[in-house]
């Protein structure tokens, strides 16, 4: 198992940072290569920049109230988050869907109901990982 992860091109986990300007604020965000593609083809498919698509996640991250402290790792969740879902069949990697045109709250509703179903599988009663 661990050759598909140490055998993986190096490059993918070391750091870059960009800079970028959010609400007229200079800041920069230090992310690892990997996510830093996955924030580009997210902001190809909705026909933006990625500081563009940046600025708009933290601005509709304040708007929904959330705790942005650690807004590098919200952005790394959100590629994650992209990713499992290509992975469990709700998206399409196809860039011609621009991702705010989806059905988020179906989505979202089976997205929760897999979580369930994947802690019952991964648990036995008394909440101990199962081995199988």
């Amino acid at each position: 198992m661990c050759q598909l992860f140490i055998r993986a091109d190096d490059s993918l986990w070391s750091s870059k940072t960009k800079s970028l300007r959010i609400q007229g604020v200079v800041t920069s965000i230090r992310l690892e290569v990997f996510f830093w593609d996955i924030l580009e083809e997210l902001s190809f498919r909705d026909q933006m920049t990625v500081n563009q698509l940046i600025t708009k996640l933290y601005l509709e991250s304040l708007d929904a109230d959330h705790d942005i402290g650690n807004f590098t790792s919200f952005l790394r969740v959100c590629c994650s988050r992209y990713l499992s879902l290509i992975a469990d069949g709700d998206l399409s990697r196809e860039t011609a869907l621009p991702l705010e045109k989806v059905d988020a709250k179906n989505i979202i509703e089976r997205e929760t109901f897999r979580k369930k179903q994947r802690s019952a599988l991964f648990n036995d009663s008394e909440g101990n990982p199962s081995v199988h």
